[in-house]
């Protein structure tokens, strides 16, 4: 038996492939202790032989400063490359705001000699005996040397050091072997940071199945070893898996282009779909640090139902980012949470039925809610209409603001409280449909159940306007990327389809811009950037030369079996707003105007009547 598993805020959700759906609170002291849960309620004989598993640790440790204490080697002249970082500031007219505090504070980080230059070539001997003794307390060490996304000999020989003496060393050409010093280092430092909490976690999943898969942020599953060495690669871990259902369930109802919509209890995650497929980005940030490494363009907001709704020093009603979370959760969950949230307020709007019942919860208390509303003089219409407008902004985020115009898409709607609020978010944008998936409200779970497994290969082009020798590289790198996800494959036994062989699908793109850029696109080939840049930006430059900056190249074994091949859940009804569809995983609010009709594959189809 094949199982995902989807560790939130709030909850964690089991979907097996026989359909079971399996939804338990989650525990953030130890976040295993849920899926075991999950897996358990899931029933089924025997653990399962696969576990296709989201989780959250690594952006909660990140968000939460709970990892490691790290020390930074690096090339003599750039240990404080980390805190100058790029001239961009958080918030540009706010003079209060700061970027975050380094994880790896002054004293601990280090320089040695020896220097590459632009072009790979050394120009210095690396000095390791320049190596202190690192601080006890130390408890990982990210090395990052100057130019080593072109030749990893001087970062090897400063590793090889550093772990003879017993450090866990996480290295940039191991990491994030791609151009720019100071994004490198960043994820290098993240990596560090992160790796010994999440290696524990993952270590702690043993045993509970044949083999335990992680999806990485790009939307692949790896290894849970693999994942346990290169954690800054699971910043979106669980949104990557619902993003990729969303696609399938869009496209399935004749929506390739969409955008996904996945609120959950702590956060909102959003992605623009075209043709099918989730746009792709080579970097991304998390908790204010850039982490460049390949991951589903995901834009997420600190909005969900947990979000917990206050107002400031100046009068106004705020709504997130803080969350009330898993533990206590809103007032209504009868666990000794007392602000108000936005579950709260749907509520008491009706959008909730009075009584209804969360998995694992039991009944919801609407005076409760109503209580903590008046406690902290808040309205909850004004409430659902503060985290719209969030919500509305990051969707725009992923659409307009790339010169996509959102009426040409539909709204895809998931996670347990994104179908209450899409109709509303659909009317602001004049997107003409929504569409809920079936099992919406465990629907990154499914996405994981569903997932490839996936490995990516990335370097660094050292001679931009010379594209001599590209097609030779990319060829190399698609052997390389197929041979090392073919071995991945061979150590799991090839559990999931024991009497086939692998099918490995390998693709390549490059990374480019017009001379004078600061930004790239990642295109198939460089013949294909003039029209891309014209798509995103809106013109291009004929008479500019294009530089090559990176390449890629992604080796995919297709999953099993695919989101449509899951058994149909029972028959949805036709309905007419204004009106409740409640759903074992999710509740639908159908406003006035709206009519919601069943659709392909179990989808739940909203659209307008009027306006």
């Amino acid at each position: 038996m094949r199982v995902g598993a989807d560790t939130g805020g709030t909850f964690t959700d089991v979907v097996a492939a026989d359909g079971t759906v399996a939804k338990v609170p989650s525990t953030p002291d130890d976040p295993g202790r849920a899926v075991r849960a999950g897996l358990a309620s899931a029933g089924g004989e025997g653990r399962p032989e696969v576990l296709a598993h989201g989780t959250t640790v690594a952006t909660n440790a990140l968000l939460e400063r709970r990892g490691a204490a790290v020390a930074l080697v690096t090339t003599r002249g750039f240990a404080d490359v980390i805190e100058i970082a790029r001239q961009a500031r958080p918030s540009l007219y706010d003079a209060g705001v700061d970027r975050p505090e380094p994880l790896v504070p002054r004293h601990w980080r280090h320089e040695v000699g020896g220097r590459l230059g632009a072009d790979g070539a050394e120009l210095e001997p690396v000095d390791i005996e320049e190596l202190p003794v690192l601080d006890a307390t130390v408890g990982s060490v990210a090395v990052c040397l100057l130019h080593a996304d072109l030749d990893a000999a001087h970062e090897r020989a400063v590793a090889e050091r550093l772990r003879q003496r017993g450090h866990d060393v996480s290295c940039s050409h191991e990491v994030s072997p791609e151009f720019r010093e100071y994004e490198r280092t960043s994820t290098t430092v993240v990596n560090a940071y992160l790796r010994p909490v999440c290696r524990a976690y993952l270590q702690g999943l043993d045993g509970a199945a044949g083999e335990v898969l992680v999806l990485t942020s790009a939307g692949g599953l790896v290894p849970a070893g693999q994942a346990a060495e290169v954690p800054a690669s699971l910043l979106l871990s669980g949104p990557a898996g619902g993003v990729r259902a969303a696609a399938a369930v869009a496209a399935a109802c004749g929506w390739p282009d969409a955008v996904s919509f996945d609120m959950g209890g702590t956060s909102t995650d959003v992605c623009l779909i075209r043709g099918g497929a989730p746009q792709p980005s080579p970097q991304r940030e998390a908790a204010g640090f850039p982490v460049r490494l390949p991951s589903l363009d995901i834009h997420t907001v600190g909005a969900g139902g947990g979000s917990i709704a206050r107002v400031d020093a100046g009068g106004a009603l705020v709504v997130g980012p803080r969350s009330a979370g898993a533990v206590p959760g809103p007032a209504c969950y009868g666990r000794g949470g007392e602000e108000p949230t936005v579950t709260d307020a749907d509520l008491v709007l009706g959008r909730i039925p009075a009584g209804a019942a969360f998995p694992g919860l039991g009944g919801l208390d609407v005076d409760a809610a109503r209580a903590a509303l008046d406690r902290a003089r808040v309205d909850a219409g004004g409430v659902v209409a503060v985290v719209d407008a969030g919500m509305e902004q990051a969707l725009r985020q992923v659409s307009v603001a790339r010169g996509v115009d959102p009426r040409e898409l539909a709204l895809v709607a998931f996670g347990g409280a994104g179908p209450l609020h899409a109709c509303a978010l659909a009317e602001a944008l004049g997107m003409p449909t929504v569409i809920v998936p079936p099992r919406a409200g465990v629907l990154s779970a499914v996405g994981l159940l569903c997932s490839p497994v996936q490995h990516d290969v990335v370097r660094s082009w050292s001679t931009p306007r010379d594209h001599a020798g590209l097609d030779t590289a990319l060829s190399e790198m698609a052997d390389q990327a197929r041979a090392e996800l073919s071995g991945q494959l061979a150590s799991l036994g090839d559990v999931e389809r024991p009497e086939t062989p692998p099918e490995v699908e390998v693709a390549t793109s490059l990374d480019c811009r017009y001379a004078g850029q600061s930004h790239e696109l990642t295109v198939p080939a460089v013949a294909g950037f003039a029209a891309e840049h014209r798509r995103r930006n809106g013109f291009d430059r004929p008479d500019a030369p294009i530089e090559v900056v990176a390449l890629r190249a992604r080796a995919t074994r297709p999953a099993p079996l695919e989101v449509t091949d899951l058994p149909a859940p029972p028959e949805r009804q036709a309905a007419v707003g204004p009106t409740v569809v409640s759903e074992p995983d999710c509740t639908v609010w159908v406003p006035e105007g709206w009519r919601a009709d069943p659709g392909p594959v179990g989808a739940l189809v909203l659209t307008r009547t009027s306006g």
